[in-house]
């Protein structure tokens, strides 16, 4: 169905628009009386809702009470308030048009040339922990209808959504109008506002599916690993995020770039930078690539990227002297050619004995949860390094998007459950030799792990809890062991080996076997597991099959 048409001809042309009468209601006060200060002075007449009425009429402001306007007191505890044609009809006129002007006077409506709105704070009720009605009450009904109204009608009424367009709206005020370029940017925030509050308010609802209204669900549990069906699916994605702040380039110079944020989430690009260089679109992706391997472990981890594949990962007991900076020195240890340059990722907060050793290595971003005083204090005499500190609450994303040419591919997102190692091990299948003992268990379920941060076709071998040799991105699986072998060099004997797919052949197994890795644990599946088997058995090793494979492309 299309909607009302006119005659072109019709249309008179209105550029500046003078505002005589401005429609507010905000949940985000900041800055409010600045500009009903502002409105009053120019003579403007404020119509206002709720609490917004209230705080201009306790700083002195004359202020019309909504209720004034549509002949009908607020109701269903506030519910309904501007949902009336005495507003909307002053929001949608269209004055370019004289049959609009014409109606309105018969009607008795006054038109509004401005409405400053922004919405219930849904975004941080979820954040806070909120659960069912208490969620629910915070999606907004009447703002968004203001909103999109004021933006399409942009030729005659400026929407302001957010604070900080106050200030370019009493210059507006000041020097006789808005302008229409002006009205128009304004429009196009508008709806991007509304779009990406719109995809919060589904995102929670596909979040929470199956859950009551007080918020119980009937989920299996943090540690539930039941497959998505299709219909887990919404029938639409949209994408929403704000503009955090425009990169020098992309990937390469010659591509343009920026970074933006969804306002619900606590990740990476949530993070706040504390020190150092502006980051590049190439740091933000290899800081989200060292958190996700960081952050795989119980235990302290830290872990470093280059080219969004791991040169080092390691953990440290808890109980360690200074985990964190043992850990990241065992990481190092992996490859310290290929580290230098790297992105480094901790899972605990960094130590003035970890930051003592990271400032004598060229680094390019350092990220994790927090840095004790005297380490930021080591960290910052480096100028260019990039230190950042993760949100509050840092959190995986449920799902993953990735673009395609057309559109999009979304998953759920692959990880480990947060549990002891030996927990992990109870579901593999001993494929061949003897049982591991506890020590080795601990190694092969570090490497499986790390292993998943690896680009496929993945190997990496293992020892102490840290990595020795690492085997990426490949194109058949004997080139990653024997990268992996080679990195690894003396160490690789008495190692042990993970594999993030099944061997298709005994060949890459055979690599492993002859640098003298322990114990191997893999997927396991393929048609020639038996091959397999009987390669690992020659050798005398212990073999694990998973039953899950981990490709990370």
């Amino acid at each position: 169905m299309s909607g009302p048409s006119h005659d072109k001809s019709l249309y008179r042309e209105r550029d500046i628009v003078p505002i005589t009468r401005a429609l507010l209601s905000v949940s985000d006060k900041r800055e409010l009386l600045t500009l009903a200060e502002a409105l009053a002075g120019a003579g403007v007449e404020i119509v206002s809702t709720g609490s917004t009425a209230q705080t201009i009429r306790d700083a002195g402001f004359p202020v019309t009470d909504v209720a004034q306007v549509t002949g009908f007191p607020e109701s269903l505890d506030g519910r309904v308030k501007t949902l009336h044609p005495a507003v909307h009809s002053g929001l949608l006129a269209d004055l370019r048009l004289e049959s609009h002007e014409e109606q309105l006077a018969e009607l008795g409506i006054a038109p509004f040339q401005l409405v400053v709105v922004n919405l219930y704070p849904f975004v941080e009720t979820v954040a806070s922990g909120a659960q069912g009605d208490d969620v629910i009450e915070q999606i907004d009904i009447g703002g968004p209808a203001m909103v999109r109204a004021s933006a399409k009608n942009h030729a005659n009424v400026a929407i302001v959504v957010s604070p900080d367009a106050y200030t370019s709206i009493i210059d507006a005020v000041a020097a006789g109008g808005t302008s229409l370029a002006q009205r128009r940017a304004l429009a196009r925030e508008a709806f991007q506002h509304t779009a990406s509050y719109d995809t919060a308010v589904a995102a929670w609802f596909v979040d929470n599916d199956g859950a009551s209204n007080d918020g119980a669900s009937n989920d299996a549990g943090p540690d539930a690993a039941a497959p998505a069906s299709a219909d887990a699916f919404p029938a639409t994605v949209t994408l929403g995020g704000d503009l955090q702040q425009t990169l020098r380039y992309g990937e390469n110079s010659h591509q343009k770039a920026a970074l933006y944020a969804r306002p619900d989430g606590h990740g990476i690009a949530q993070a706040t930078q504390l020190h150092g260089k502006e980051m590049s679109y190439n740091n933000f992706v290899d800081a989200d690539a060292a958190v996700r391997a960081a952050y795989d472990f119980i235990y302290p981890a830290v872990a470093i990227i280059k080219h969004a594949n791991p040169c080092g990962i390691a953990v440290a007991k808890p109980k360690a002297p200074d985990a964190i900076a043992s850990a990241h020195q065992r990481a190092h240890e992996c490859d310290p050619v290929s580290a230098f340059g790297g992105v480094i990722a901790a899972n605990r907060i960094v130590t003035l004995k970890m930051a003592e050793t990271v400032k004598e290595i060229f680094t390019e971003v350092l990220v994790a949860p927090g840095f004790e005083e005297a380490a930021l204090d080591v960290l910052k005499t480096k100028k260019n390094l990039r230190l950042l500190q993760l949100p509050e609450g840092f959190q995986r994303e449920d799902t993953e998007v990735r673009q395609i040419s057309g559109g999009l591919l979304v998953q759920d997102t692959d990880r480990f459950a947060a549990v002891d190692p030996a927990v992990t091990a109870a579901s593999w299948t001993l494929a061949t030799g003897e049982p591991a003992d506890e020590e080795t268990i601990v190694d092969l379920v570090f490497a499986w792990k790390a292993c998943r941060a690896v680009k496929s076709n993945g190997i990496l071998l293992a020892h102490n809890g840290a990595s020795v040799g690492v085997g990426m991105g490949q194109v058949n699986r004997v080139d990653s062991c024997q990268l992996a072998v080679t990195r690894a060099g003396d160490r690789a004997a008495g190692s042990v080996a993970a594999s993030d797919a099944f061997f298709p052949f005994a060949d890459g197994l055979q690599v492993l076997l002859d640098a003298g890795v322990k114990a191997v644990v893999q997927p396991g599946g393929s048609v020639r597991d038996e091959e397999v088997i009987q390669a690992a058995q020659a050798a005398g090793i212990t073999m694990y099959f998973t039953g899950e494979r981990h490709f990370f492309h």
